[in-house]
């Protein structure tokens, strides 16, 4: 890793919160933060007349120059890079991401009632990036709020804890830790006795975060392992927390985010991060 934290620009309100949240980050981090616009004009019916490149890329130096004020602003120490590159925005910061600590764009949401909608860019980005991805909403989280991590014990991915654990510890925040498994027929064959597999579940969940539990003996863990759907657990305990972080195997086919991530991008209500895992 280069020590470099990328974040995609595109103008919106979701995207400067993004630029905020990367610039507290990197500053954590002491790691550069760079900031990426990436557009590819794309046809519309309304439009009838195409800006030209030179306008186009005067549009971009502008809205670069202003998110580098504005990351400086915030935090001041933190080295910054700009870079225009006229592609589709899921390339180039899938890209971005080979050679980044991490990635860090906006998505919008549609209102409490109806739930939060990632974006079609927030989306492929997430499923397809070398290393982890931050979606960060324009609504404030609280940046010292509990970290919230769901892990899945049949492949709990030791770079899902490790990002979890870490990003707490820079905080010196909380962090919960959540193991659900859904109930099946053969799983009640197999343990008629509820509380019998909730504490061997139990059991489990503090065997795969004990080494972490090691690493930093001054973070406050709470494990949680419960009968029920993953998503709508990690949702529920997203609520007033400042991340929730879920995985994304490798192993899976290209593109693919799983059930879980896909539900928790869209309705947490906080910023989430999708960290790849073997």
């Amino acid at each position: 890793m280069s020590g470099r934290i990328a974040v995609g620009v595109d103008g919106s309100e979701e995207s400067a919160a993004a630029v905020d949240w990367a610039a507290d980050e990197a500053a954590l981090r002491g790691a550069e933060l760079r900031l990426v616009n990436a557009s590819l004009w794309q046809e519309h019916a309304v439009v009838a007349v195409r800006p030209a490149r030179d306008v186009r890329a005067q549009r971009a130096r502008d809205l670069l120059a202003a998110m580098k004020e504005r990351a400086r602003a915030r935090q001041g120490g933190v080295t910054t890079s700009e870079e225009e590159v006229e592609d589709a925005p899921a390339t180039v910061l899938v890209s971005a991401s080979a050679d980044s600590e991490l990635v860090v764009l906006g998505s919008y949401g549609l209102g409490a009632s109806v739930g939060f909608t990632a974006g079609s860019v927030g989306q492929e980005v997430a499923a397809q990036a070398h290393g982890p991805v931050v979606l960060v909403r324009g609504t404030r989280a609280d940046p010292g709020g509990r970290v919230v991590v769901g892990v899945d014990l049949r492949s709990a991915g030791e770079e899902l804890l490790r990002f979890a654990f870490e990003f707490a510890a820079r905080r010196s925040a909380p962090l919960r830790v959540v193991h659900t498994w859904h109930l099946t027929p053969v799983h009640h064959a197999l343990h008629p006795h509820e509380e019998e597999s909730t504490e061997a579940a139990r059991t489990a969940l503090s065997e795969a975060v004990r080494p972490h539990r090691e690493r930093f003996p001054q973070l406050e863990v709470e494990e949680e392992a419960a009968v029920g759907r993953a998503a709508g657990h990690l949702v529920e305990a997203a609520a007033g927390a400042g991340i929730v972080v879920v995985g994304r195997r490798t192993t899976a086919r290209r593109g693919h985010l799983g059930a879980t991530a896909h539900a928790v991008i869209h309705h947490a209500p906080c910023p989430v991060a999708v960290v790849p895992h073997t």
